[in-house]
């Protein structure tokens, strides 16, 4: 997955992540299942002080040494699986699962704040973890992009393209100050809806020999103060295609040209689908009303080559405590699954014809937490006997077509799925809030028997949950597997690397080091090499590499992002990416209201 999941919102199955440093926290939002607590200061505070980042005791199933965990580096004990503790692949030290795995950790989550919001300090999805001269030099590099971000906000800024005479003056004289490129986003570069050459130029002024082109950027269109989602990225042929508050965008992948006039929707934009059918489409759900209540369930079918519409229709509420005010939505095949609260509802997608109701069973006593597709299996998360001695969560694969369950696994109590890593293999982590503990299971294919436990010391750095209200099982950024290896991005203290996780027997097969002192997330396996975006630094932009997944490991760069574009593209605290044909993408995934203008997109190529 370009998981795997950086903007500061609230987990999805557990407690909320530490919101980026030097921000303000997020309130808890309503998710799948499981009401979500008070988020701590946002100042990453030492590792003594963190509940997550302590060393635990030896967990029920275990009686191992504790080890440091992957996310916290602290010495940790043995799970309650079996397996030496280790820090929460999500910030936290964790101890080993109740199978057999290191303790669970928190997936780290991406904030959809504005630029003044960096990326989560240590949680499950969250930049965050070891700590060291590595993190401070990132808490230097966040403190200088969010005072460019303050600046272009205010109106200041270091270079002007076009405009009238005064504008011209100013870009002379920035000139003359400094013959260096730009180091913040230009005045006005397009709403989301201009031609994608505004700001080009200047943006690409400076370049140096071997660096890419910024081929177009865009700023995102004026939210209100409550702000507004912008899920999704889709990239079908010639177009790129973008959600942003009350409207879908499309790109010409070269030039940023509008490819279709933008489609408005009547309400706000809450939910779309990660990705598309074979043949280009895919659901956008938007609000029913204006008030903070209305609920998310609105659908409509989008073709992604034309613009055109397919059937629209809302999704019915099934009983009255199914709520919906988030909705998730999952593509497998021709089926839509439609995540809610306390069920899902999976339609047909040539007609929208309901195929049936997920969720409710034991006469009421399990209720959903989650949905997660891919490779023609939806997976469920289930929540079982609240408050009740027997209280525990389940996952279950179910038949696309019928809904029918093909397996359940049941984890014992206390222990919480939180996030599903791959599809092909069922790769599942899992968390307990009370022992401070993560586990990561690979199960076996058509079946719940665990093949392997992941075992490891590191401090893994994936980032989960790019919306402040997305709780869906899946869509981690940084995590991506094939048949043989699991890919995980460290964060410790400068040394960030790539980890390959064995499948077979859940240790360390292989690892390469990041380029630079930054993290370096996986994205996707092509063609035995898996492809990976290293996030840039203060005095060097990012970069896309090519990892062989046999023989040599040495990361080859296959794009160079200019240096002078570094703080606009370390600004996307809330991402979405993606490299396809040759041409980075980023963009935001939410959008705070602000008096400035906010990022919505930027794209690199050669």
């Amino acid at each position: 997955m370009t998981q795997p999941p950086n903007q500061p919102p609230p987990g999805g199955f557990g407690a909320p992540q530490d919101p980026p440093p030097g921000q303000p926290p997020i309130p808890p939002q309503p998710g799948y299942g499981y009401p979500q607590s008070p988020q701590p200061p946002q100042t990453p505070p030492p590792a003594a002080g963190n509940p997550y980042a302590q060393p635990t005791q030896p967990g029920p199933y275990a009686g191992r040494p504790q080890q440091p965990g992957p996310y916290a580096g602290q010495p940790q004990q043995p799970g309650p699986y079996g397996q030496p503790q280790q820090s929460g692949p999500y910030g936290q030290p964790t101890q080993p699962g109740p199978y057999g795995q290191p303790q669970y950790g928190h997936p780290q989550q991406y904030s959809q704040q504005p630029p003044t919001q960096p990326q989560f300090p240590a949680g499950p999805g969250a930049p965050g973890g070891g700590g060291g001269d590595g993190k401070r030099k990132r808490l230097f590099v966040i403190a200088a992009a969010a005072v460019a971000a303050l600046l272009v906000a205010g109106g200041v800024t270091l270079a002007v393209v076009g405009g009238d005479d005064e504008g011209g003056k100013k870009k002379s004289e920035a000139k003359d100050k400094d013959p260096k490129p730009s180091v913040s986003a230009p005045v006005n570069p397009g709403t989301g809806d201009g031609d994608g050459n505004e700001g080009k130029e200047d943006l690409n002024e400076g370049r140096r020999p071997g660096e890419a082109k910024v081929l177009w950027y865009k700023e995102a269109p004026k939210v209100p103060g409550s702000g507004g989602d912008a899920p999704g990225m889709w990239v079908q042929g010639d177009t790129v295609v973008k959600a942003a508050y009350k409207e879908l965008y499309a790109y010409d992948v070269k030039t940023g040209d509008t490819a279709w006039k933008p489609i408005k929707f009547p309400q706000k934009i809450c939910a779309a689908t990660p990705t598309a059918t074979d043949d280009g489409k895919i659901v956008v759900a938007f609000k029913e009303g204006t008030k903070s209540t209305a609920k998310c369930n609105q659908l409509q079918v989008i073709d992604l080559k034309t613009g055109g519409k397919g059937w629209g229709k809302p999704v019915k509420q099934h009983g009255a405590f199914d709520f919906s005010m988030q909705s998730h939505l999952v593509l497998v095949g021709d089926v839509l699954m439609v995540g809610r609260d306390q069920s899902g509802t999976a339609l047909r997608m040539s007609d929208g014809k309901q195929l049936f109701v997920a969720g409710k069973k034991d006469e009421g006593t399990c209720f959903p937490n989650g949905f997660a597709g891919g490779d023609g299996k939806f997976l469920m998360a289930l929540s079982c006997g609240a408050s009740t001695p027997t209280e525990h969560d389940e996952l279950q694969e179910l038949d696309p077509k019928t809904g029918k369950v093909q397996w359940t696994k049941k984890f014992p109590k206390g222990w919480r799925v939180g996030k599903i890593y791959g599809t092909s293999p069922t790769i599942v982590y899992l968390r307990n809030e009370d022992k401070k503990k993560w586990n990561i299971s690979v199960l076996k294919e058509k079946s719940e028997a665990t093949r392997s436990e992941v075992s490891s010391d590191d401090n893994f750095a994936p980032q989960c949950g790019t919306s402040v209200l997305d709780n869906a099982l899946g869509g981690c950024l940084g995590v991506a597997n094939d048949d043989k290896y699991l890919y995980l991005p460290t964060d410790d203290k400068g040394a960030n690397s790539i980890v390959a996780i064995s499948l077979a027997t859940g240790k360390e097969a292989w690892r390469t080091k990041s380029p630079l002192d930054e993290t370096m997330l996986p994205m996707k396996v092509e063609d035995g090499s898996l492809i990976a975006y290293v996030e840039p630094s203060y005095d060097s932009g990012g970069r896309v590499v090519s990892i062989a997944t046999s023989g040599s490991h040495e990361p080859k760069t296959l794009l160079q992002h200019p240096n002078g574009t570094s703080q606009i593209e370390s600004g996307f605290y809330s991402k979405d990416i993606d490299y396809v044909d040759g041409r980075f993408y980023i963009s935001t995934t939410s959008i705070i209201g602000t008096s400035g203008q906010a990022k919505l997109m930027l794209a690199y190529g050669k």
